[in-house]
């Protein structure tokens, strides 16, 4: 193993709670899935009030021809685990493909532009699948610190080429995040990610100074040529792109309707329940629901 890899394998894993644990193995189980990820704010906080977010690995794409090109596949699940209701958002994709996205050989950006960012790895088939997410999640690492070097600046601190990376990525996909946002990332674990991006950009073979804490890397032109040219690449496509998964998942999306409401409760105090109709029909349910909340909170 790399320095970097060494440093991902402890990382990834971390303890996580014993409930959290028995829901993705559950999730693996039903999902046929080869490795399970946990990521996003409940990592940090260990708040099971929320939702728990899952990346579970497989062999194949469920949703068919699509899920091949325009994955992953979301769902939302609930499990009552410990006596309690855990509910879960999970993002599936095969494992091959995973590995790909993480490594940059895909215009998408999501993958390395998440797992750049802390998370664990619950569960794991065998020990080769475990050191196949290692080195992805590495792999997502050096991605990331590439692309760093070119939006950051000449010289600076490792927090400067993280927030210049993660403000292009918020540019070049289509979501908007709150001014801010990538402060508060790097807040959580800001030392993590100062001892981070030297060992990415050793592990890439990319060049640079160190003085204290002042970095610069040293990008040749044909380096930053190529880097320049991926980037434009992945901007003029990274909207349409995701744009087009979020089409698709409007009409794919398993449990939608469920994780909605759940929603809508949490942040309205409004219970509307859930019926078959809904279930099954979501998008076009969200006007009657809204209105429902609408009259409960004017009514209040």
């Amino acid at each position: 193993m790399s320095a970097l890899q060494r440093f991902i394998a402890a990382e990834l894993a971390q303890p996580v709670d014993a409930d959290i644990a028995a829901a993705a193995r559950q999730l693996a189980d039903r999902l046929g899935g080869e490795a399970v990820l946990f990521y996003g704010s409940i990592l940090r906080t260990g708040d099971l009030s929320g939702v728990l977010d899952f990346y579970v690995l497989g062999t194949e794409a469920k949703s068919g021809f699509v899920g091949r090109h325009l994955w992953p596949d979301v769902s939302y699940h609930e499990r009552d685990i410990g006596g309690r209701t855990l509910r879960a958002k999970v993002a599936a994709m095969p494992l091959d493909t995973f590995e790909r996205a993480a490594a940059g050989q895909t215009v998408d950006t999501t993958i390395w532009a998440r797992f750049v960012q802390p998370s664990a790895l619950i569960w794991a088939r065998s020990e080769t699948v475990a050191a196949r997410v290692v080195a992805a999640v590495a792999a997502a690492a050096e991605t990331a610190a590439a692309f760093a070097a070119l939006h950051g600046p000449r010289s600076g601190q490792a927090d400067a080429y993280w927030r210049a990376l993660f403000r292009a990525t918020y540019a070049t996909e289509f979501r908007v995040e709150r001014p801010g946002r990538e402060d508060q990332i790097l807040a959580h674990a800001r030392e993590r990610y100062r001892h981070l991006l030297p060992l990415a950009w050793a592990s890439n073979g990319l060049g640079f100074r160190a003085d204290g804490d002042v970095l610069t890397p040293d990008l040749r032109a044909d380096e930053r040529r190529r880097l320049a040219h991926a980037w434009t690449r992945r901007r003029r496509l990274g909207k349409p792109l995701n744009l087009a998964r979020l089409v698709k998942a409007a009409g794919t999306f398993d449990g939608a309707a469920r994780y909605g409401l759940w929603k809508v409760e949490r942040h309205t105090g409004v219970k509307v329940p859930l019926t078959p109709w809904r279930e099954r029909h979501p998008i076009l349910a969200a006007p009657s629901v809204l209105f429902r909340v609408w009259r409960a909170r004017r009514g209040a």
